[in-house]
């Protein structure tokens, strides 16, 4: 039986090489406060107590580095941990736990390989162990505190690693000694697609990219003309919780291994995927430089576009079951090549998926189709009979020109906005979800490229279809009074105060905010978040209108009483139930909320 292996990973300069050296009993590795200079594998007998095992120094793991050099070395390191029975996970004590690290750890936990959390350059321990316990947050056990350099805590640590050992160690037989090659002489994407079975795919993904999860689907490459290029591109299961989005495209020139997500060969969006492309035209040196003017280059990218849509479209035509099945997972993807790509945007316009309040999913051209219905159906007199278009078109404001886009109505959290779907519902009217972060973006690139439809969130304006019919003159009285009692009540002279008869009574208050106030509040927080600075988002709270129910009888009680005593905490509570339907409060305002709501029950036990 041949010996076990226990392969030292982590980030670049966190000490692997040091503690190499320290268990070899020699200087092997490179030792150097550079990250980056141990590029390749390094092998070591090592003997503890009465276990001998192989040991393997690697090169650093730098997820996010797209360098030609750090992703060899990546590679190299990926190759160690599968072939590995134990695993040295080495982290930086001094550097603390940074994102990269929680990177390393999550595929670390993908390998299924038993892992040993080493926390390196621990040289005091009453010192430094309050900062060893942070690492904890990796989830990955018990660190265990050592200083290579020192060689301390060693013992500790090696005792851990002979515990995971799954058997006892027997001599080595000779012929497992020879690494096993991870190519072989007829890779899968060199095969015809009909040659290829959907086990033989799943497999191949398992052993190229070590993921347990089996991909969505994929899409074989097999173009002879006006290149040469074969090539499999996987769509995996996004776990946006736990996985990095980034995938892994591999680059080959005739088998060869060339480097990893070559933004300038493979168009960015595509980066999400995981896959391998093997294109013998292409040369060998790949630097930034020659590839970025290089015409051909552009042809290759602009093919594997057209080949990713065709197949998506394909698949929405022929497949629309499995097509809906996987559009929560691969949207994000189709979206952010649609911001990246106007060819790619163009071809897949009507093939974009939208769920509805349903869980029914439609596309662009259903949804416009379902509005035109609508809004024909909408166009009806005072007295509720259905006008011509000719008539409805001559009644139309002549001093004001109409925005005549189509509506698309959407949603971006079904819980906080449940208000405004009730809404909706009782009207026999639809929306759909839009819940990503990207989506914001998205449907403004849409907008830009058509302007015979716009997105408005449900929340946005108080349409008419949840109105009674009513002129303003008739509401006039209600509007000039409770406008100014709210106003001072909630002492707020900026406030839009709007009064309309609500279909649904039982609602007395709703908040309203332009799309494009609301739009601009989320670029400023993005922004924000980003540490770009800019503008305050608040500064945009001018914009809110408050919508206050003549229907309902809370709202008709202040009208009529609006010199009572208890009238502003009735508006205050009026107002922060219509905030809450719109977005959460702030801790202060939930408070008083709170407060406030506890003073209006004392007030009804009373009577």
């Amino acid at each position: 039986m041949s010996k076990p292996v226990v392969a030292i990973v982590g980030r670049p300069n966190v000490g692997k090489s040091t503690l190499f050296n320290a268990l070899a009993g020699e200087k092997i590795s490179i030792v150097k406060d550079t990250p980056g200079v141990t590029r390749d594998r390094i092998y070591a007998d090592v003997t503890w107590l009465d276990k001998s095992f192989t040991m393997i120094d690697t090169g650093g793991i730098e997820p996010e580095s797209d360098d030609i050099i750090i992703s060899r070395m990546r590679e190299q390191a990926e190759t160690a941990i599968m072939t590995a029975d134990v695993i040295l996970f080495l982290v930086d004590v001094r550097q603390g736990l940074v994102d990269a690290d929680f990177k390393v750890a999550d595929m670390l936990r993908r390998s299924h390989r038993p892992v040993v959390l080493v926390v390196n350059k621990v040289d005091n321990f009453d010192k430094f162990m309050p900062d060893v316990y942070e690492f904890y947050n990796l989830g990955l056990g018990d660190p265990i505190p050592v200083s290579a350099q020192g060689k301390l805590g060693i013992g500790d640590m090696l005792d851990q690693v002979v515990e995971k050992f799954e058997a006892p160690v027997q001599e080595e037989e000779e012929e497992d000694d020879a690494p096993k090659p991870i190519n072989q002489i007829h890779p899968l994407w060199t095969k015809h697609p009909n040659d290829c079975t959907d086990e033989e795919y799943k497999e191949f993904y398992r052993d190229v990219f070590h993921d347990y999860k089996e991909p969505l689907f994929w899409i074989h490459l097999n173009m002879d003309y006006p290149f040469n290029l074969k090539g499999i591109l996987y769509f995996p299961k996004i776990n946006t919780e736990y996985d990095s989005i980034e995938g892994t495209i591999k680059l080959y020139n005739n088998q060869v291994f060339i480097a990893d997500n070559i933004k300038e060969v493979i168009p960015e969006f595509l980066m999400l995927l995981k896959g391998v492309i093997d294109c013998p035209d292409l040369p060998l040196n790949v630097s930034r430089s020659a590839l970025q003017n290089d015409g051909f280059v552009k042809k290759i990218s602009e093919y594997i576009t057209k080949k990713v849509a065709d197949k998506l479209i394909g698949m929405c035509k022929t497949d629309k079951e499995n097509y809906e099945k996987y559009w929560d997972d691969i949207s994000p993807f189709i979206k952010f090549g649609c911001l990246k790509d106007t060819k790619f945007c163009d071809k897949m316009n009507d093939y974009i998926l939208f769920k509805n309040l349903d869980d029914k999913y439609l596309t662009l051209p259903e949804l416009l189709v379902k509005e035109e219905v609508k809004e024909e159906s909408d166009v009806v007199d005072a007295d509720g009979n259905p006008v011509s278009d000719a008539d409805a078109k001559d009644t139309e404001n002549a001093e004001e020109e109409k925005d005549n886009r189509k509506v698309i109505y959407y949603v971006t959290d079904k819980l906080q906005q449940g208000q405004y779907i009730k809404m909706f519902k009782e009207q026999g009217m639809d929306a759909v979800i839009l819940d990503h972060n990207i989506d914001t973006s998205f449907i403004s690139q849409l907008e830009q490229r058509n302007e015979t439809y716009k997105f408005m969130r449900i929340d946005a304006d108080v349409t008419e279809s949840l109105k009674d019919e009513t002129s303003e003159e008739d509401l006039k009285s209600e509007t000039d009074t409770l406008t100014e009692v709210f106003k001072n009540a909630l002492h707020n002279d900026k406030l839009t105060v709007k009064v309309e008869k609500l279909k649904n009574a039982s609602i007395s208050s709703v908040i309203t905010l332009s799309e494009e106030g609301r739009r601009m509040q989320d670029m400023m927080k993005m922004y924000a978040m980003g540490g770009m600075g800019g503008m305050d988002p608040n500064m945009f709270a001018a914009d809110l209108t408050l919508t206050l129910n003549a229907n309902n009888e809370l709202v008709k009680y202040i009208f009529e009483h609006k010199d009572s005593e208890h009238v502003p905490m009735f508006c205050e509570q009026l107002y922060d139930l219509a905030m809450l339907s719109n977005q959460p409060l702030s801790v202060d305002a939930m408070s008083k909320f709170v407060e406030r709501s506890n003073k209006i029950m004392m007030l009804l036990s009373e009577k």
